[in-house]
């Protein structure tokens, strides 16, 4: 059944104000929800824009990271300090050559041989772990500019003894 409703106002006036309540309603209900979206925005953004900058601030210091130095052993009188020399150059009689000199200078001789390889270009002063110390006086001594731990040879190569030098071309 219809009903019709009394307009006061004159028959120039829709019937139907009903359609003109539902969408003011339906926008007042649209601004609710923009604000609402609006402040949870505001209070979601917040924590991950402070992670996001401290993000940022760690990603923008400059990593400084500190060179790792090999253990280095307290240096131990030179006569107590054996020494492998290995010719690793080719020439006939080079690693005995060598040999006298490391003698002469207090060392103790362990095994004068053969290198593994014969192609280094340079002569190289080698060490076992913890020895770094006794290896850096001996290349000074011998003036060889190269010092380096273990690097192809293995320390069962060194025959006992704490450093090798290595004669090179």
């Amino acid at each position: 059944m219809e009903h019709v409703l009394h307009n006061p106002s004159g028959p120039r006036q829709p019937q139907h104000q009903w359609r003109t309540i539902a969408v003011v309603a339906a926008g007042i209900a649209m601004l609710e929800l923009i604000g609402l979206l609006i402040v949870g925005i505001a209070l979601l953004a917040k924590p991950v824009l402070h992670h996001a900058q401290r993000e940022a601030r760690a990603a923008a210091k400059p990593v400084v990271k500190t060179p790792v130095k090999p253990k280095v052993g307290p240096l131990l009188p030179r006569r107590l300090v054996s020494v492998t020399v290995l010719n690793g150059n080719g020439v006939s009689g080079a690693a005995a050559t060598e040999a006298s000199r490391v003698r002469a200078r207090g060392y103790k001789i362990r095994v004068v041989g053969n290198a593994p390889r014969g192609a280094y270009g340079q002569s190289v002063v080698m060490y076992r772990t913890g020895r770094r110390g006794d290896a850096l006086r001996l290349a000074r001594d011998l003036r060889i500019r190269l010092v380096s731990p273990l690097d192809g040879l293995r320390p069962r190569d060194l025959n006992g003894a704490k450093l090798a030098v290595i004669v090179g071309g």
